[in-house]
């Protein structure tokens, strides 16, 4: 299926070049004269080369047929990450690369959307958030709760997150898991 270069988004799958290519990034540029362009950051999914393509936006491209599948994290083992299928039991691993810097946020019993084409696993989405407790925060300086400043705080998994001054060691957040960024407090 054809589908145009401005309706690309991040985690699609497409073949160009006779090659198959996941979009990381599609950013529309509107230069002073002539027509806009996407500039498309896209990883090709057997050698894991990054390539930036510039497309004029009503340029054809052609989508791959990816099917969408929900998996299980069971565990994770020098870097391989083990995932089943809740309805036949298969078993997939897949490397920390496919899954990239989200993989600190995966719990045991989490649930996954992995794309896959013929069998294979392309790309992986976790959950939009997740629900962390803090292990260390700096302390509040009196004062600094009036303005809007935020300070480092280091969470269960080992993760660095910026947090509100209020937030103190032992305080359960909710964290989006595309970008490490706080959300809210999380309602025990």
């Amino acid at each position: 299926m054809k589908v145009a270069a401005n309706t690309l988004r991040k985690g699609m799958v497409v073949e160009y070049n006779e090659k198959l290519w996941v979009v990381m990034s599609n950013d529309i540029r509107t230069p002073g004269k002539g027509a806009s362009v996407a500039q498309v950051v896209m990883r090709d999914i057997v050698s894991g080369t990054k390539t930036d393509i510039r497309f004029a936006t009503q340029d054809m491209v052609e989508r791959a047929r990816v099917e969408s599948m929900d998996f299980q994290f069971l565990y994770a083992n020098d870097g391989e990450y083990t995932f089943m299928n809740n309805e036949n039991y298969e078993q997939i691993v897949v490397n920390k690369d496919l899954i990239g810097e989200p993989a600190q946020f995966l719990q045991d019993g989490m649930m996954v959307e992995v794309q896959m084409h013929e069998g294979r696993p392309l790309s992986m989405t976790l959950p939009e958030t997740v629900i962390m407790q803090i292990v260390e925060a700096d302390p509040v300086v009196k004062g600094q709760t009036a303005s809007s400043s935020y300070k480092p705080a280091v969470l269960e998994n080992g993760a660095r997150v910026l947090v509100p001054p209020h937030i103190e060691s032992g305080t359960r957040i909710v964290v989006r898991t595309e970008d490490s960024t706080y959300v809210e407090r999380a309602k025990d």
